[in-house]
């Protein structure tokens, strides 16, 4: 058996190695076998497995991953970057002839609640990379309900993001509409609907709710725009990011089209779904030297 601590990098052989995680907990079960807790290394999961399932990746299995990561990520920057450049075509062709005064851009302002440190540090620098005021806070998914109210209050932003890890449990054949087959669903929908207290309005307060697997229906119902995951499939750890980025950029008199931002996601219709939304995004003039 490989030896195997807390923060090493494994994979689980009865599963194909199809998924890298991060080992977080070692831990006894009732009976007497020790059982790893895991997470996803780019994929919002949480899972755990006998120790003797796990083997630790190999650096050239780690260097791979990462390759295989920053390509997803840049690819999917310079998809909005380019959807961002013909979005200003358009918009300077419908004002004609240079103006005395030039514009300047306000988009949505988003508000990232994770439950995860190492993904809440990704996201926000993806928000840099994209131009958009992130305000980011780790907070274990049980808990996000008990600080949403407060951090609204605070930051009063455009956009909300709960998020962290997700997944079904148990074995077998389960109960896809009982959220309490989910481990951390039931939180989501809570904080959903304690930030519908601050803000009913799904167009004032735009939300993004879920992780891997996660009750996709519930979530909906209970007051966001946008959650995972329609087919209870995996969510990649940027997914909650790219949709925020959709909305923070669509202008204020437009729709944000459903099928716009959900093909902006890097897992797609199958991980991420929502409503029609009003953007975020507003212009205004004049630009002066000194912003």
């Amino acid at each position: 058996m490989a030896n195997i601590s807390v923060g090493d990098l494994v994979i689980r052989k009865s599963h194909g190695g199809d998924i890298v995680f991060k080992v977080t907990e070692i831990v006894v079960d009732s009976e007497d076998e020790q059982r790893c807790v895991l997470k996803g290394m780019h994929l919002r999961l949480v899972a755990d497995a006998p120790l003797g399932d796990l083997e630790p990746i190999d650096a050239e299995h780690l260097r791979n991953e990462i390759v295989r990561m920053e390509s997803v990520h840049n690819d999917s920057l310079k998809r909005v970057m380019l959807r961002r450049s013909i979005e200003r075509e358009k918009l300077e062709m419908t004002r004609g002839e240079p103006k005395k005064y030039s514009f300047f851009d306000l988009p949505g302002r988003v508000l990232h609640l994770d439950g995860d440190e190492e993904y809440l540090k990704m996201c926000l620098k993806t928000y840099n990379q994209l131009n958009i005021e992130a305000t980011g806070r780790c907070i274990d998914e049980a808990k996000q309900s008990e600080h949403v109210l407060a951090l609204l209050d605070e930051y009063r932003p455009d956009i909300l993001v709960l998020t962290g890890h997700d997944a079904l449990i148990g074995g077998g054949k389960k109960d896809l509409k009982d959220i309490n087959n989910y481990r951390n669903s039931k939180y989501f929908v809570e904080a959903v609907r304690r930030a519908r207290t601050f803000e009913p309005s799904r167009d004032d307060l735009v939300i993004f709710a879920g992780a891997c697997q996660s009750h996709f229906e519930a979530i909906l119902a209970s007051g966001a725009n946008f959650a995972s995951s329609p087919t209870r499939i995996f969510i990649h750890a940027y997914d909650p990011v790219f949709i925020a980025e959709k909305v923070a950029f669509t202008p204020i008199n437009r729709t944000v089209d459903v099928t716009d931002a959900i093909t902006a996601s890097v897992t797609g219709i199958e991980g991420v779904g929502g409503l029609e939304t009003r953007g975020k995004f507003r212009i205004g003039m004049p630009k002066t030297p000194y912003g």
